[in-house]
């Protein structure tokens, strides 16, 4: 870690929030960059995503979290563990929220968010609220919302915006800076993301995955990257997609195996995007029975 230049400032931000209120979406857009894959489907995220800001008098290191929800199966303990222990290491917490009232999950989280505030050891965490689509509703709407929120805790900051559209985004980056201590850079300034090129890979096989089969499939899906193999133009990848019944392997292979190739298709084109690279993908299909419900599956998984 290199010394802190005068006036430089640095941290740690943590976005935290129910499933699919934008997290990604904004992580991805602040920085220019897709480090965290999105899709309509809630639970998308299910590690925590690491995502680096650098700017000339600042580097902001954001926590994307997997969403806050009632968890009905290991994976979802794993996922909702990994977003509240995220919230003990950052100086600003970002709470997102839809633009609708408060329910049970987002109390819950406040009072949570309310008691990090307090107990901050050397200065006291920050807590911004996040009101995200809000070009999805009507502008008079938004004040009243406000109010409800602002009566179950002193938010630092609320800035309405929307992560898809970029609203309101040069604002929350100017208030984070605000509210950030001095301090020196945490990674190199060409670093955006601490992720493994496997475990992004991993990801957007994932991805593709959700986006292009039915219902029931996403969220029994796994990938895990096999065999990574550099040649002079050419990396060649073969990964495993997990799921967890005969049916649903036989969606995902498709009439043909149509399916899987589109996948494959797809996963590819965005890999060499990404890594610059032409690529190899070999995908193969395998049921690995209750694995979401398995500590033994989870932990070869990779969700520890």
């Amino acid at each position: 870690m290199n010394e802190p230049e005068e006036g430089f400032r640095s941290g740690y931000v943590g976005i935290v929030g129910r499933p699919n209120v934008g997290k990604s979406t904004l992580l991805n857009a602040i920085l220019g960059e897709k480090v965290a894959i999105v899709t309509p489907r809630p639970q998308t995220t299910r590690n925590r995503i690491v995502g680096v800001k650098n700017l000339p008098n600042a580097q902001i290191v954001f926590l994307d979290t997997p969403g806050l929800h009632r968890p009905r199966e290991r994976l979802g303990e794993f996922m909702v563990r990994t977003a509240r222990e995220s919230l003990k290491e950052v100086e600003i917490a970002l709470l997102m929220v839809e633009p609708r009232p408060p329910g049970d999950i987002e109390k819950d989280v406040i009072k949570e968010l309310a008691l990090l505030k307090k107990r901050g050891r050397h200065q006291q965490k920050a807590v911004f609220l996040l009101i995200n689509k809000i070009d999805l509703i009507k502008k008079t709407a938004i004040l009243p919302l406000i109010d409800q929120y602002r009566s179950l805790m002193e938010f630092d900051e609320i800035i309405p915006l929307s992560a898809l559209h970029g609203t309101g985004l040069n604002e929350l980056m100017d208030c984070i800076i605000r509210y950030l201590p001095e301090g020196p850079r945490y990674y190199p300034p060409d670093i955006y993301t601490d992720q493994l090129e496997r475990f992004l890979v991993a990801e957007i096989i994932r991805e593709k995955v959700m986006l292009l089969t039915s219902e029931e499939i996403p969220y029994s899906v796994a990938v895990d990257v096999l065999k990574w193999e550099e040649k002079e133009d050419l990396i060649v990848i073969s990964a495993e997609i997990y799921v967890e019944k005969e049916s649903q392997k036989g969606i995902i292979i498709g009439r043909r195996g149509r399916m899987l190739k589109e996948i494959g298709t797809q996963s590819r084109r965005e890999i060499e995007g990404i890594l610059g690279v032409r690529i190899f993908l070999d995908l193969f299909v395998k049921v690995k029975p209750d694995w979401r419900k398995r500590l033994s599956a989870l932990r070869e998984l990779g969700y520890k």
